[in-house]
């Protein structure tokens, strides 16, 4: 019972239309899975991951209808960060903002690793981080037909930062709960690692006891989830927390992985999600990973109805050649 990194972030958009385009054609990660909430078939469900979709890639989003934005405050899920091979992929990055007109900060040291932090439209918080003295978890693969050359591309997911108030008793959930190791602490900021540790499985709290709690909204994160290998450790972990008595969903079957969602802590949702099965299935080859509206068995027979629901988005890319920018 071991968590094993990053799994995916959810975080929720202002614009399917703007993030596809934030993501596809700035930041270079392939749109893997373009469905629908399934807890809300009225609202898209955007993948974006490496070039095959891996576990521990991704990062997903809602387009809930009527939303607000989002406040950035105290316990909250903060900061998503994208893992690069090496400094020299900050410094082409740091260009291409420039270039795009990405709000962003100068490139600056955390934990020993170079990070460079930027903000999307929806003032939703990143960070790109350094992999050159990385010796943890594999990261994924560079989508190969994006706009950013393969060598400086984004491989995967960095830490998570999370914005806490009750610092200790964070703390004490991520190692007695979750197995997470204390790793260092750094001015404010407090590192965890999971599994093999590294850049990829990394949590980092912030202890901040100015700011009023974080809200959700359009701009914010909704959820983190954490890498288990299978199903057998799913039933595991829900054990594990019924035991604790913590309050949680149970086995959740998403179809392309499955999950349990715990609050354990205010205001703080996790995930535990398996690797598999993936994206890569019946309704979508390797090819055109992202282009159709997919659905899973069990919502397949409400097609039409869900098609009158959202509204459609062009993402085909199978048919265009981005050519790789460089600065």
């Amino acid at each position: 019972m071991e968590l094993k990194g990053i799994h995916h972030v959810t975080a929720i958009t202002s614009s399917a239309e703007k993030i596809y385009d934030f993501f596809t054609n700035i930041l270079s990660l392939r749109l893997v899975k373009k469905t629908v909430n399934q807890d809300d078939i009225n609202t898209y469900h955007l993948f974006f991951a490496d070039d095959i979709g891996s576990a521990g890639t991704d990062m997903t989003f809602f387009d809930f209808k009527g939303i607000g934005p989002a406040y950035h405050g105290n316990d909250e899920i903060t900061r998503t960060a994208f893992r690069v091979k090496d400094d020299a992929s900050l410094e082409y990055f740091k260009k291409r903002f420039e270039h795009y007109d990405v709000e962003h900060e100068d490139i600056k040291t955390l934990f020993g690793n170079k990070v460079l932090y930027f903000k999307d439209f929806d003032n939703q918080l990143y960070a790109l981080i350094s992999d050159e003295l990385d010796k943890g978890v594999k990261s994924g693969i560079p989508w190969k037909n994006g706009p950013v050359p393969e060598e400086f591309a984004i491989t995967g997911l960095g830490p998570i930062f999370l914005t806490i108030s009750d610092i200790d008793r964070m703390k004490m959930l991520l190692t007695s709960v979750f197995y997470m190791r204390f790793v260092k602490e750094e001015d404010n900021k407090h590192l965890f690692y999971m599994g093999e540790g590294g850049n990829g499985a990394s949590v980092i709290l912030i202890k901040n006891d100015e700011h009023l709690r974080g809200t959700q909204g359009f701009g914010g994160i909704h959820h983190v989830a954490f890498t288990v290998e299978d199903t057998n450790e799913i039933h595991k972990w829900t054990d594990r927390l019924n035991n604790l008595k913590a309050i949680n969903s149970g086995y959740v079957d998403r179809f392309y992985f499955e999950s349990l969602y715990t609050r354990v802590y205010p205001n703080i949702l996790f995930e535990l999600a398996t690797k598999g099965p993936g994206f890569i299935d019946d309704e979508e080859s390797y090819e055109i990973l992202g282009e159709t509206l997919a659905l899973p068995p069990k919502y397949r027979n409400q097609r039409k109805e869900i098609e009158s629901y959202v509204r459609h988005i062009d993402t085909v890319r199978s048919n265009k050649t981005f050519k790789k920018e460089y600065f």
